[in-house]
C-alpha cells in the first residue's frame, strides 16, 4: 500500500514540475493573451516559408508574431496577420520584408518604422512590402550563370580619344538619343 502512495506522489511532483516548465516556457517566449496588442495586415509576392508563429522584429526586437498566412484567390499574394504588441506604436508608412535568420534558418518579418506623424491603427495594412528572396536559386545563378552570354556581342573596343583628351564624337556609340 504505501508503493502507490509513493507513485501517486512522485506523479504529482512531475506534473508540478510540467506545470512549472510551461509557465516558464510562455514566459520566455513572451506568449500573452492578447491584452493591449492588436493586428496588423500585410501582403507579400513571396512568402518565403513564414508560418503562423514566426516571429515579427523591429530593429531586431521581437514585437509580435505572424498570427495567419493566406493566399488572396483573386491577386495571389500571400496576405499575413501580424500582431504586434500594444506598447509599440508603427509610423503609417511603415514598411515589412520577410528576411532570413540565416543561410539553414528560418525566416520572419523585418518591420522598418518610417516618419510618418500618424500610426498604423489596429486592422491597417503595411502597404510597402518585400517579398522574400530565394537566397539558393541566387547563389545557383552566381555558380551556373546561364548561356546567355555566350550570344552576346562582344563588347565594343574603346573609342579614339582625340588630341585633346576627349573621345572623338563619331566613336561614341549612339545611346538612342
Amino acid at each position: 500500500m504505501r508503493a502507490h502512495w509513493g507513485e501517486t506522489i512522485m506523479g504529482f511532483v512531475v506534473l508540478a514540475f510540467a506545470g512549472l516548465f510551461l509557465a516558464y516556457a510562455l514566459g520566455v517566449a513572451k506568449v500573452s493573451s492578447g491584452s493591449g496588442a492588436y493586428e496588423l495586415t500585410a501582403r507579400f509576392g513571396e512568402a518565403g516559408g513564414i508560418q503562423p508563429g514566426a516571429k515579427v522584429t523591429v530593429s531586431g526586437v521581437k514585437v509580435g508574431s505572424v498570427s495567419s498566412v493566406v493566399i488572396d484567390p483573386k491577386t495571389f499574394l500571400a496576405v499575413m496577420k501580424i500582431t504586434v504588441q500594444g506598447d509599440v506604436k508603427l509610423p503609417s508608412d511603415s514598411s515589412a520584408k520577410i528576411t532570413s535568420d540565416g543561410l539553414l534558418g528560418g525566416a520572419h518579418i523585418a518591420i522598418a518604422p518610417g516618419g510618418a506623424a500618424d500610426d498604423l491603427k489596429p486592422g491597417a495594412e503595411i502597404s510597402n512590402t518585400q517579398g522574400a528572396v530565394d537566397l539558393f536559386g541566387l547563389i545557383g545563378q552566381f555558380i551556373r550563370p546561364k548561356d546567355d552570354k555566350a550570344a552576346a556581342p562582344a563588347p565594343a573596343a574603346a573609342p579614339a580619344v582625340a588630341a585633346s583628351g576627349a573621345p572623338k564624337t563619331a566613336d561614341l556609340p549612339d545611346m538612342g538619343n
